[in-house]
């Protein structure tokens, strides 16, 4: 088949075709032979498919609601998954709260021991802190004093 019998075949077969594919028929004979022979095959094989189609009366029916129930079931199921993005499991749970306590009772054990350490309870802290030139009452040094005595050694 020549270039311009091939490049317009298929607007023939839409009925758009140009002159020069008709003109080019007119005196090849055997470009009119290939395109009578493939325009053949199409219509067989388009008569084909259209006795695959349907009859409209005879093609079975589905049940009245099925269609709203396959759109009810595509709903839920876009429910469900975008709902499991938020819940992993229980096991995923569990390991949060663990480590949430694991957090905690560190946390705590570190507060817990600054607060001791910067209580000021031990001796050598207590006399560093003290100054014998401030104007203050008596009995507001006695607790530092007797820490003082009682963490004294020789």
């Amino acid at each position: 088949m020549h270039d311009v019998a091939m490049e317009e075949f298929e607007s023939h077969l839409s009925g758009n075709a140009s002159r020069a594919f008709y003109d080019h028929l007119d005196v090849c004979a055997p470009c009119r032979a290939e395109v009578a022979a493939l325009t053949g095959d199409m219509e067989e094989i388009s008569g084909m498919l259209q006795m695959l189609k349907p009859d409209p009366d005879t093609a079975p029916q589905p049940p009245l609601g099925f269609h709203h129930r396959v759109a009810l079931r595509i709903v839920e199921s876009q429910r469900r998954e975008a709902w499991g993005l938020f819940s992993p499991g229980a096991a995923f749970f569990r390991r949060i709260a663990f480590a949430s306590l694991l957090v905690l009772a560190a946390l705590g054990g570190f507060l817990i021991n600054r607060e001791a350490s910067e209580s000021g309870t031990d001796a050598a802290f207590i006399m560093a802190q003290y100054d014998a030139n401030s104007d203050r009452p008596a009995d507001a040094d006695r607790d530092r004093l007797l820490v003082t005595l009682a963490g004294y050694h020789e």
